[in-house]
């Protein structure tokens, strides 16, 4: 199998680091208090938002991440990461079309924001590894539908928070935009992991056996 190169492991390490920090950062420089239960991440890069460049630059470089870590998971299906590529393109989108002022809406920034969490949480559904016999398939794809579903509950969760007007449409969209930016992370870690392990048996068959 092929190894994930670490340039892979650095951007999918950098991508929560940027929209963590991203909105954190963002939310402490709004004037008068922000409060991240009630209020989008998409409100720190509107038109009218202090320091709108914090989110915006964070968005940005969380989509650029997703994009340079899909080139890099090249044991995984293309199909997947093509998904993964496509969540990163809707994530930059996002970053383009910005919110206007006065809390407005924008339907770029809509269309640009549902590609993105929609690609962000199914490309693990595609991604499985290929295996030519039916208990291999069903061995590889079983963690993928996993985490598949790990990530379409919190989206659906936040798209259900949007639909009703809820209260914690802030944090719905934190905790799916979060889990969503760690999941490459675990993917090319689990990856590194199992091709090291793969290495050292691979080694230790090749010694020679000691003479008695």
């Amino acid at each position: 199998m092929r190894v994930v190169p670490r340039w892979a492991l650095a951007s999918a390490a950098a991508a929560p680091i940027l929209l963590i920090g991203g909105w954190t950062l963002g939310a402490a420089r709004q004037p008068g208090g922000f409060d991240q239960v009630t209020d989008t991440i998409s409100a720190l890069a509107a038109v009218d938002a202090t320091d709108r460049w914090i989110m915006t630059l964070g968005l940005a470089g969380l989509g650029l991440c997703h994009c340079v870590t899909a080139a890099g998971l090249r044991p995984l299906a293309p199909a997947g990461r093509a998904l993964l590529a496509l969540g990163g393109v809707g994530t930059l989108a996002v970053a383009a079309f910005p919110l206007p002022a006065g809390g407005g809406d924008s339907v770029p920034h809509k269309l640009a924001a549902t590609v993105a969490f929609g690609a962000l949480a199914l490309w693990p559904a595609l991604a499985a590894p290929r295996t030519t016999t039916t208990s291999g398939r069903a061995r590889r794809r079983a963690p993928w539908a996993a985490l598949t579903v790990g990530l379409a509950l919190p989206v659906a969760w936040f798209v259900a928070e949007l639909a009703t007007g809820g209260e914690r449409i802030g944090l719905a969209e934190r905790v799916a935009a979060g889990a969503e930016a760690l999941a490459p992370l675990l993917v090319v870690a689990g990856l590194r992991t199992a091709s090291g392990r793969r290495r050292q048996r691979g080694t230790a068959a090749r010694r020679p056996t000691a003479l008695r």
